[in-house]
């Protein structure tokens, strides 16, 4: 059976297999999440980022995907990046949100990941209430992780109290 935890802490410190980046579409940074990762990581995130624009992805990343790059200076090997729907831009359906986790946890069986930590994808900037985004993270990462073995580790890493509290309850809502 798959761990699942919910932590407050700095996603950048994470000792695990790969962290996931709240990323922009463009895959060349940001704000948030993502810009905390590009800095913490160095330059050779941002490269790689760049040679996916350059091969695999000339048009972005779509919402609800994922891919990954090396970790460059983090302790993760992996940063998986995914792209949150927006609510700000009227991007409201949950499996939207959830295809973001289902994308994340693929890639990182790809990859040979056995741990994994995720921000609270879409909440904040995003628009997104806490308490929906627990709700629909570990709702998709139980089921997801009971469906298709190879994970050992997930942990919900937030950055504030009220996040915490809402992946909390979730958390004890679906009996973890």
């Amino acid at each position: 059976m798959t761990t699942i935890e919910a932590v407050r802490g700095d996603l950048t410190r994470q000792d695990v297999d790969a962290v996931v980046n709240a990323a922009n579409s463009t895959l060349l940074g940001g704000g948030g999440v993502d810009g905390a990762l590009h800095a913490a990581a160095g330059p050779a995130l941002l490269e790689q980022c760049r040679r996916l624009r350059r091969t695999t992805h000339r048009d972005g990343l779509a919402v609800g995907d994922a891919v990954a790059t090396g970790g460059g200076a983090l302790a993760a090997r992996f940063v998986i990046h995914t792209v949150g729907p927006n609510r700000n831009r009227g991007q409201t359906d949950p499996a939207l949100l959830a295809s973001c986790f289902v994308s994340s946890l693929a890639v990182a069986r790809e990859v040979g990941a056995r741990s994994v930590a995720f921000p609270a994808v879409s909440a904040g900037a995003y628009g997104w209430a806490a308490a929906d985004v627990a709700e629909v993270a570990v709702a998709t990462v139980l089921a997801d992780t009971d469906a298709a073995p190879g994970i050992d580790l997930v942990r919900f890493v937030l950055f504030s109290t009220p996040l915490l509290d809402a992946f909390t309850a979730a958390l004890a809502h679906h009996g973890r």
